[in-house]
């Protein structure tokens, strides 16, 4: 047992909420039941199997207002697990749900039995005859494919809101389609190929010219049953006519029924119904995309309107002159998005009736940008425009920057509004389409229902093709609430499908909460048809009950989940799972959203309960010590939700008395901490890699593992036990060498200068010589205790550090120039909170400034190149990303070498200071796959901008040598 425990019971809820409704029951607390947990790690290995209650309580929320827990996880590695899950489920009776990113809104991801999770080991994106089309695996985010379409020039139909973090599986398998797809750009009409695994086990790649022939043998019962509803759909004109007139607005509700229509063979008719059919047919193992050309000429413009009428009044004539979007938000819409990081606060205090329309057009080259500025202009003339527009001349702008800041908050509008919920609510979000000629009517008339029902609800949604987004929050632990939610439902659909013929769900898939209303959409004939679709391509029924077809008139009330009350910082999360794709932990242990859920799981239960026991027994780990704290979640998440801060706070909650007041000597004493580290690592280098870890494991194991830093191969050699000599008159800014520059060198064999040598001699050279102040040893950024959880050594240092850069600046007179990313951070952000008042002012009077930044507009511009490298590959720390100077690093790159590549799966390397010498597990998993990117070429150099962010990515790559870009600046600019 160890010397010191973390204290896991400080994490227990002091007041709960519960017991809630929806808890999970004492008798599940030992997880997945017998057999079948023994049955599934017999037939495909421990590893793949997650069993306990808290596997199954983070796989138990998505996106949606629902909650079920399923029986157990399956991590699928192959097509041969996925395979074997089936035969495994036709043969025990059991049902299958599959899981990507957890995004979809409906409860399409969530299980009651078997969930499969397909994000994990389904990544991947194959560009084929130069971006024309593109293989995508299933796992893989819209954004990311995108990201490797863009150098091509292309991109994809489909740009769902959530294109951060959904996956392509789950964009085909709902036929998502966002801002600007409409119904011509999205999955069903880009779709080549898709390569399915049948409930049957049976593996079909539409794209192989022998498909049909090879399904014949192997399903003929499955081929006749499809070409016989073709031929019976075919045979009823009338039904044939409403088929084609129900997509010709966007229209997801449902199994694709013009796949019969469209498709001539089996193969053909099962791409189409693979589209929206939500995991219910099969498993969409493979997708090949027609892609779209990327129109890189932007011309946006965000107009307000006095009311939600006058601004869908103005849709056609943008729709008439081109516009590739326009997006509706209502003024409660615009008022909850203040709370979107750039969004102007004067939005808070719009009139409740201002509705406002993003317009953008997009054109291959710059003479049809002109042209559809002017149809633009055109159009504008006689609306009726309010503030903040100031000039309908000026309203339409090709700055990308602003035009990314309108997108940012439209893009925001389910987590925008969901964070301004009640505390308490659960979130509905619901989407239908009408004929875009009758947008205006079908604003008026949602409105006025959701207020004859009590729900003062938000509404956006894609103006241009008559589809419209509302968000509704109520209680779902009071009845009352419920049925008052019932109610509108049931009026709501009626509205919908009988006044304005509409689609009761355009782009987010039927899901749980509209498919006990389908057959009011489609009617028994249509209705009976789907059904006889299920029957034939999945005859034993074992895939996604409930999900699209649903004969309980009241399940969409089913599993609706609670939302007990959390730490503030996190209540306002609504779980959509846009921090997920960012976090260095979520192929590891938890993701931010599952360490949410898990915390919310234990505020549902009652004192005492057993379930509770067990989430705490694991949270330490799995939540709280793989948590790399570095915030990038905050980034992704539109309304800054910062679950790092949360797990920093709850290992505060951990320490014991001894373990803050050792934490507070080490700041107080930091002068011989730092000089016992730099020996420690000086003597690492005679000793040895082998001898130092087995030592450094010992120790883990004695004292705690979380406390004591493992010795890793590759970690550099000491720093030079003196720092440059400098003046200070004739300085024009003061240069704080960051502790971990002071206390560990460059990289092993490296001969050149160090960095804070580098850094001097750059300066000089530049004409803008630096000055080191004597006395910063014993000094630091006091980001090793804040982001540890010990606030009395964070508070000690950051108010030392802060009171002597105001000394060494002359009074916040020149700049302080720090050269190390998370360190500027540090100094520029994180100290504030935890500063004296008078050192608070002393602190807005300082300018803390990136050493990157720095070189890229200090000193770059007075510099000569005199040789470059062929090649260099950038790791931006992700407290560049926070800091925003990312760019700069670019720059500095692309001054040193002919090729610059930032690879397209970059993230957090988890390093995080000494964590991922804590928990080396973390970084090795953060990094696999960028480094898998790294090390499948060469590099001349691999550089950074982040001491231990370089160590963390050399461990990943088998020490490639990361540096600084620094010291790569004064190679380049060194005279011979």
């Amino acid at each position: 047992m160890p010397l010191l425990e973390p204290k896991p019971q400080a994490l227990r809820p002091t007041a709960t909420t519960g017991p809630a409704p929806d808890r999970v029951p004492d008798r599940r607390a030992a997880g997945t039941p017998e057999p079948l947990r023994g049955d599934l790690v017999a037939l495909l290995g421990p590893d793949k199997v997650l069993h306990t209650v808290s596997d199954l309580v983070r796989y138990a929320s998505d996106a949606s207002p629902y909650r079920f827990v399923p029986q157990v996880v399956v991590l699928a590695e192959d097509i041969d697990d996925i395979s074997a899950v089936f035969s495994y489920a036709h043969g025990k009776g059991r049902n299958v749900v599959f899981r990507a990113a957890g995004t979809s809104l409906n409860g399409q991801a969530q299980g009651e039995d078997i969930l499969v999770d397909v994000r994990r080991h389904w990544t991947g994106i194959e560009v084929l005859d130069d971006g024309a089309r593109a293989r995508i695996r299933p796992g893989t985010t819209v954004l990311r494919a995108n990201t490797a379409l863009a150098r091509h020039g292309r991109l994809l139909g489909p740009d769902p809101a959530s294109a951060i973090a959904c996956t392509l599986g789950g964009v085909v398998a709902n036929n998502s389609s966002g801002m600007t797809a409409g119904t011509t750009r999205n999955s069903y009409r880009t779709l080549s190929s898709v390569t399915v695994v049948l409930p049957s086990g049976t593996l079909v790649d539409t794209a192989d010219p022998d498909a049909d022939a090879e399904l014949a043998r192997a399903e003929p019962a499955l081929c006749a049953g499809l070409l016989a509803l073709k031929s019976e759909i075919e045979a009823d004109a009338e039904l044939v006519a409403r088929i084609r007139a129900k997509y010709e607005i966007k229209n997801t509700n449902g199994y694709r029924l013009d796949a019969f229509l469209d498709g001539a063979t089996p193969v053909e008719i099962l791409r189409g119904l693979m589209v929206g059919s939500e995991g219910t047919l099969g498993f969409i193992a493979e997708t090949v995309f027609d892609t779209l050309p990327l129109d890189r000429y932007t011309t946006s413009a965000l107009l307000f309107f006095p009311t939600l009428r006058a601004a869908a009044a103005a849709v056609p004539g943008f729709n008439a002159a081109g516009a590739r979007a326009v997006e509706l938000m209502d003024g409660n819409t615009l008022r909850a998005s203040v709370r979107v990081a750039g969004v102007p606060a004067d939005w808070a205090e719009l009139p409740k009736e201002t509705t406002a329309l993003l317009v953008e057009f997009r054109a291959p080259d710059e003479p049809a940008q002109t042209a559809y500025e002017a149809a633009a202009a055109r159009v504008l003339d006689g609306l009726e425009l309010v503030a903040p527009v100031a000039s309908v001349t000026n309203a339409f702008t090709r700055d990308a920057g602003t035009i990314g800041g309108y997108w940012k908050a439209r893009k925001a509008f389910v987590t925008a509004v969901g964070g301004s919920r009640p505390a308490g609510t659960t979130l509905i979000t619901e989407d239908f389409a009408v004929p875009p000629s009758r947008l205006a009517d079908a604003c008026a008339a949602l409105l006025d229902l959701q207020a004859r029902h009590g729900f003062d609800a938000a509404v956006a949604g894609h103006a241009a093709h008559g589809n419209l987004h509302f968000l509704l929050a109520f209680d779902a632990a009071k009845p009352g609430d419920v049925a008052r939610y019932a109610s509108f439902m049931d009026e709501f659909c009626r509205m919908a499908v009988q006044r304005f013929d509409g689609s009761l769900k355009a782009e987010h898939a039927t899901g749980r909460n509209i498919a006990p209303f389908l057959e009011l959409e489609w009617g028994p004939r249509a209705t009976e048809l789907m059904w006889r679709i299920k029957e034939t391509v999945d005859p034993h029924g074992i895939l996604a009950p409930r999900i699209l077809l649903d004969r309980d008139p009241e399940g969409h009330l089913r599993g609706l989940k609670t939302i007990p009350e959390v730490e503030a910082v996190a209540d306002p999360c609504i779980e959509c799972g846009f921090c997920e794709p960012t976090c260095p932990s979520k192929d590891l242990t938890t993701t931010p959203r599952q360490r949410i859920v898990l915390r919310r799981e234990m505020m549902r239960q009652p004192s005492g309960s057993p379930v509770t026991d067990e989430l705490l027994a694991s949270y330490g780990y799995a939540a709280v010590d793989t948590c790399a704290g570095d915030s990038t979640c905050g980034l992704a998440c539109p309304v800054g939700i910062d679950t790092g801060a949360m797990m920093r706070d709850f290992r505060h909650r951990r320490h014991s008395r001894r373990e803050e007041w050792t934490a507070a000597q080490c700041a107080l004493h930091f002068r011989a901490v730092e000089r016992s580290a730099r020996l420690a690592v000086a003597a690492g280098d005679r000793i040895g890699d082998r001898l130092l870890s087995s030592v450094t494991r010992a120790a883990r194991r004695a004292v705690r593992p979380d406390l004591v830093p493992e010795w890793l191969p590759h970690l550099p050699g000491a720093a030079a036990r003196t720092l440059p000599r400098t003046r200070k008159a004739g300085a024009v800014a003061v240069y704080y060498p960051a502790c971990v520059n002071r206390i560990f060198g460059g990289p092993a064999g490296d001969r050149g200068p160090s960095l804070p040598e580098a850094v001097v001699a750059v300066s000089r050279r530049a004409g803008r010589p630096v000055w080191i102040p004597p006395d910063v040893t014993g000094t630091c950024c006091a980001t090793i205790w804040h982001s540890k959880g010990y606030e009395d050594g964070n508070r000690i240092m950051a108010n030392r550090i802060v009171a002597a850069a105001w000394g060494w600046t002359a009074g916040g007179r020149l700049p302080l120039i720090v050269d190390a990313s998370s360190c500027t951070l540090g100094l520029a952000h994180e100290v504030v909170p935890y500063l004296t008042p008078d050192n608070r002012a002393l602190h807005a009077g300082l300018t803390v400034v990136d050493s990157v930044v720095w070189a890229a507009e200090e000193l770059l511009p007075h510099l000569e190149i005199l040789r470059t490298v062929d090649s260099a590959v950038l790791h931006p720390a992700c407290s560049m990303r926070h800091l925003g100077d990312e760019a700069q690093l670019r720059t500095v790159a692309e001054a040193c070498a002919r090729e610059v590549v930032v690879p397209d799966d970059v993230g957090c390397c988890a390093f995080a200071g000494d964590r991922g010498m804590l928990h080396r597990e973390l970084t090795e998993s953060a990094t696999a796959k960028e480094a898998a990117e790294v090390t499948a070429r060469e590099f001349a150099v691999h550089v950074s901008a982040n001491r231990m962010c370089e160590v963390g990515m050399d461990h990943a790559t088998g020490g490639r040598g990361y540096h600084s870009v620094l010291m790569e600046l004064e190679r380049a600019t060194r005279p011979c």
